[in-house]
């Protein structure tokens, strides 16, 4: 829809008889810490803010025009009010031409050839012309897509269908910044794949912080940003340990990685952080986001700062990545990170995650890398990874950074139990296959979404602020599934999400 003249919402308001402070209540604005009712509805008709179509709606009914009024290119003079079909309710009822540019920017950050989008854009040889030429002719100019073909596009893309009516290609910079280092074999494919993911989390993340504002719970958290790495590692640990204030003894006894996991997810959630479980599109028959290209990503947000943990990753990796993501939001970084530390940032957290968890007087006992067999020591690692309810690459790795081990020898343990981790993932993938039992969609994505988020969900439900079809795109689920997910008596995450420990340990 064409953007909407502000002197029309003053006029509108005022020939309703309404003042500024009666207009904000009936059109349900209220106040916030970030700014009043008044503000608010001031901010739309002074054109630094942008109505929304549901607040248009309600400007219809409180001010009592109809909805076109407000898409008038100037507010009509006194008594004259203009029939449907006028001219200055022009370019109401079309979309505005798509600029080819953005059909060629959506295809190729897809990561899809020609070859590959068109016969995923349903588009068939013929006589005339083949399904690549037909493409073809889009992104040039030549023809104009029809809403189908834009529909699919959006599908095939992974993009809002109102992204194709941009004027111009966005710019890059979802991500943050980004800390990965990439393996040399990684695809445009896979870059595609993260950002679609990327995109969905931060819209998610902008409503739930928009949620907080409503209910007015957006509380500042002082700790985002609170350091910098020239801080020093004991001055950023310290803070990470005074913020979750978990007793690493009691993660310890928890029963499977799993179980230690969230102890430290109900912790920093309890600090105020959302913390997901995610690594695909939100359906298991959507393409998954290998931990090469992505193990966890931060958002440093200070009223809604969100971590993202690889679902596909090893779930003893999981405490490790939790605490690696949380030293970016105590630094106030908002990135990407990969399987692979190799610049500094990157391994300043890993050190601070590697430390919390295994803290250096302990780790100067890994000393039986001498003399015993590579099998031996992957057995001896074994043996502190199960005891500390940490990954053995993590327990290798502490080993390296503290000199008992040369590169040479934590690289090769590292390829070792990826190789055992793959090769028993795919065990377990081809159980499902085979119709082993699974667990239950509902409990999984319960999961997925971690008790605080679903919480939130709940209670803004409760209250009027969320309704039903927004709960559902926060939850990213259908509106459907909301009330399953919601449902205050569901049983505990981690111990119905839990799988048996031989699962569990392998990375």
């Amino acid at each position: 829809m064409p953007r909407v003249n502000p002197e029309i919402l003053v006029w509108a308001r005022e020939t309703a008889g309404l003042s500024l402070e009666k207009a904000a209540q009936k059109l349900q604005f209220r106040d916030t810490r970030r700014a009043t009712a008044v503000d608010k509805l001031t901010a739309l008709e002074a054109g630094r803010e942008v109505p929304t179509r549901p607040v248009l709606v309600r400007m219809a009914q409180q001010y009592r025009r109809p909805l076109l009024t407000f898409y008038l290119s100037q507010p009509p003079e006194r008594g004259e009010m203009p029939p449907l079909g006028d001219a200055r309710y022009a370019g109401l009822r079309t979309m505005p031409r798509v600029n080819p540019e953005i059909l060629v920017w959506a295809r190729e950050t897809a990561g899809l050839s020609l070859e590959k989008a068109a016969p995923k854009l349903q588009f068939r040889d013929t006589r005339r012309a083949t399904a690549v030429d037909k493409l073809t002719a889009l992104e040039a100019g030549w023809e104009a897509p029809t809403r189908p073909v834009l529909v699919r596009m959006a599908q095939q893309y992974r993009r809002p269908l109102l992204t194709f009516y941009l004027s111009q290609p966005p710019e890059r910079g979802e991500r943050g910044e980004d800390f990965r280092t990439l393996p040399a074999g990684h695809s445009a494919a896979d870059d595609a794949l993260l950002d679609a993911l990327v995109r969905d989390v931060r819209a998610r993340q902008s409503m739930v912080r928009a949620v907080l504002e409503d209910i007015e719970e957006a509380i500042p958290l002082d700790f985002i940003g609170s350091h910098r790495m020239a801080d020093g590692p004991a001055a950023v640990l310290a803070s990470l340990r005074t913020l979750l204030d978990v007793d690493l003894a009691e993660y310890r006894k928890q029963r499977t990685p799993t179980a230690a996991f969230g102890l430290l997810r109900a912790s920093a959630e309890n600090a105020g952080i959302f913390v997901l479980v995610k690594g695909n599109l939100g359906s298991h028959h959507t393409d998954i986001v290998d931990t090469d290209i992505f193990r966890g990503f931060a958002i440093a947000d200070d009223v809604a700062p969100f971590v993202i943990i690889n679902q596909h990753d090893a779930r003893s990796s999981w405490s490790f990545t939790l605490l690696h993501e949380l030293t970016h939001l105590i630094l106030g970084q908002t990135g990407v990170s990969g399987a692979r530390a190799e610049n500094d940032i990157e391994r300043f957290c890993d050190d601070i995650a590697s430390e919390f968890l295994l803290p250096k007087e302990e780790s100067k006992g890994l000393d039986f890398f001498g003399s015993e067999s590579f099998e031996e020591i992957i057995e001896n690692i074994t043996q502190v990874s199960d005891e500390k309810k940490i990954s053995r690459t993590m327990v290798a790795y502490k080993a390296w950074r503290g000199g008992a081990i040369e590169s040479e020898m934590f690289n090769r343990l590292k390829s070792s139990f990826r190789n055992q981790w793959l090769r028993e993932r795919e065990e377990r993938r081809e159980q499902a296959r085979e119709g082993v039992k699974r667990i239950s969609p509902r409990v999984t994505r319960r999961f997925q979404l971690g008790p605080s988020l679903v919480d939130l969900v709940s209670r803004a439900m409760s209250s009027g602020e969320l309704t039903t079809s927004k709960a559902a795109k926060v939850l990213g689920v259908k509106p459907g599934q909301v009330g399953s997910l919601v449902n205050a008596g569901q049983p505990p995450y981690e111990e119905d999400y839990a799988e048996p420990s031989r699962c569990e340990r392998t990375d």
